[in-house]
């Protein structure tokens, strides 16, 4: 039986322990800060004592206390640029560097690095290719926070590198609003014509469940490229979010996709009122919501959840067999 990999769990830092990461004085002021912190399991106090690995310590922790959950693909988070191309602070709200996340990782077996890289940075292939040489499974980006255009033309090299490397792109579809801003029509589909046409494996996060674009339903231009390009995937997260009534059932419908989907939680917002099992009354019975809440792990809470809500075992299998993950990652 194949490890239960999360491919879309995040992390956080404010810079403490010289990590190089940092939050926007923007979203620090905003209420989601303390609530992402939270979600967490840490507070600011404790991340200036201990250093921002401690959010891979706890977030290693919960994993192996998972009994359902082996592994997880924790994402750093390049940010926007400057017309040099360097980073660019005052238009980013958060940065979690690679190098900071590669090292980190490495001290938790049940962790896996997924790489960010703006690639309208002058070094984006020389970043790209130390990163793999790093151990990335994955390239992540968030084209609305980063201001990235997927595409565009001249990413072209950037993607026969990412191809030539065999990681695939987890790149954010449809609208976001976890941050103070977003340009939100960087998360059409419809724009990863470009790398799914050069061969690139796209992984559209949140299968482009909301949002609109040139009039229609960002999921409907999604159904229409993956019926394109059988390199196309996405991945399950969010979807039981409370802001994100019916999504998963539309998209579990799709039974064509469910070789292409892949489970994830978009960890911390799994773990939080967000996503509640009491979001879901209408679809499961009181004696089955009430079993759900009593689960205290976050990652088997949300296991159970959308196992219960029709995701496939397959869907669950799906991110260790495309990462070729083929190392044990529980810690027993």
């Amino acid at each position: 039986m194949h490890p239960i990999i999360d491919i879309h769990c995040h992390t956080a830092g404010i810079g403490a322990g010289n990590s190089g990461c940092f939050i926007s004085p923007a979203l620090q002021k905003s209420w989601k800060y303390r609530i992402y912190l939270r979600s967490f399991g840490v507070r600011e106090a404790e991340l200036q004592h201990h250093g921002d690995a401690l959010v891979l310590q706890r977030l290693s922790a919960s994993l192996a206390d998972s009994r359902s959950v082996d592994g997880a693909v924790v994402l750093a988070m390049d940010g926007v640029l400057d017309s040099r191309g360097e980073l660019d602070q005052q238009r980013t709200e958060m940065y979690i560097p690679n190098q900071f996340l590669a090292g980190a990782v490495q001290q938790h077996p049940n962790l896996r690095f997924g790489a960010s890289i703006n690639p309208y940075r002058s070094d984006a292939v020389e970043r790209l290719e130390r990163a793999a040489e790093s151990g990335a499974v994955l390239l992540k980006w968030l084209p609305s926070i980063q201001h990235i255009d997927p595409a565009d033309q001249r990413l072209t090299a950037f993607y026969y590198r990412l191809r030539e490397l065999g990681l695939p792109l987890l790149t954010h579809t449809g609208a976001e609003a976890s941050f103070t801003y977003a340009r939100n029509e960087l998360g059409d589909p419809q724009r990863l014509q470009l790398p799914l046409e050069l061969g690139v494996t796209v992984i559209a996060a949140h299968a482009a469940a909301n949002g609109k674009n040139g009039g229609e339903h960002n999921f409907a231009r999604f159904l229409r490229l993956c019926d394109q390009y059988p390199n196309l995937h996405a991945d399950i997260s969010a979807l039981t979010q409370l802001n994100r009534p019916g999504q998963l059932r539309r998209l579990l419908q799709q039974h064509h996709l469910h070789d292409r989907l892949h489970y994830g939680t978009d960890m911390p917002l799994t773990n939080t009122p967000l996503v509640s099992p009491l979001g879901h009354l209408t679809r499961l019975p009181p004696w089955k919501v009430a079993q759900l809440i009593r689960i205290r792990n976050p990652w088997d809470r949300d296991h159970a959840l959308k196992r219960a809500l029709g995701v496939p075992d397959e869907v669950f299998a799906n991110p260790v067999r495309l990462l070729n993950l083929k190392e044990p990652v529980r810690i027993f």
